[in-house]
């Protein structure tokens, strides 16, 4: 997970989050370094909006918790449908890209949370 957030922190300092910078603040957090898993954390953000990411992520369990709480009617059930296929395409794109980095490097992205 400090991987992760290695890349966040860059992302907010507006730094480049590429190997060395990923590897410099994991070092100043007195983490031991897998070279491995830092390529692939950069390799699979490279395509990625990390800010429209965690504005969908930050959205995603409000309108969730929203809808199941008011009851929601037909037309929300609609939108929300709409909203889970979106979400699905995107899982379904990220399974790919991580299917072509296990090819790329030997290892998925499950290899970044330990």
């Amino acid at each position: 997970m400090e991987y992760v957030y290695a890349a966040l922190i860059l992302n907010e300092t507006g730094e480049e989050i590429n190997e060395d910078n990923v590897t410099a603040v994991l070092e100043a957090a007195g983490v031991d370094v897998e070279e491995s898993r830092v390529k692939a954390l950069v390799a699979a953000l490279e395509d990625v909006d990390i800010e429209e990411a965690i504005e969908t992520a930050a959205a995603a369990p409000a309108a969730g918790a929203a809808g199941g709480a008011a009851g929601g009617s037909d037309d929300e059930a609609e939108a929300d449908d709409g909203d889970d296929e979106a979400e699905e395409e995107a899982a379904d794109e990220a399974a790919d890209d991580d299917d072509d980095e296990d090819d790329a490097s030997g290892e998925g992205l499950g290899e970044l949370f330990g």
